[in-house]
């Protein structure tokens, strides 16, 4: 099975932060590293993620990037599904567009984020919860 980890995803597991699906997205993130499912990480969502955290000190946040990179593959979009993205009215958030571009690089079963509702019914491909991620491997 193959995952893009949506950034609110990446960003709760590196910093530990409180999130509803903290515990789902710690269990999401060792079947990564035990590679029982294959993660990957849209290339944008490290920048997203180093401004997110710009007040940290910068050695945390080299690190945590750093722990990503290790643990996912990053995916991009190539030109075409950039542009694809920047056309597609369907998405009220430009950057969910982008992940749904990364996603299909990767050629993802899902997507998983902690916002389904911005994917549900315009990305090509399915989101889901941690929760429902988990749920759904059962």
């Amino acid at each position: 099975m193959r995952v893009l980890i949506d950034t609110n995803v990446a960003l709760t597991y590196v910093s530990g932060r409180e999130d509803p699906f903290s515990n789902e997205v710690d269990t999401i993130m060792q079947k990564c590293a035990k590679e029982e499912i294959e993660g990957a990480l849209a290339f944008h969502s490290l920048s997203t993620i180093w401004y997110q955290t710009r007040k940290l000190p910068e050695a945390t946040r080299r690190d945590w990037i750093r722990q990503l990179c290790e643990l996912l593959t990053i995916s991009g979009a190539d030109n075409n599904a950039v542009l694809e993205a920047i056309n597609d009215e369907d998405f009220k958030d430009f950057e969910d567009a982008l992940q749904d571009c990364c996603a299909t690089a990767f050629k993802a079963d899902y997507t998983i984020t902690a916002n389904i509702r911005d994917f549900k019914g315009v990305s090509k491909i399915p989101a889901l919860t941690p929760k429902e991620f988990l749920e759904l491997k059962s």
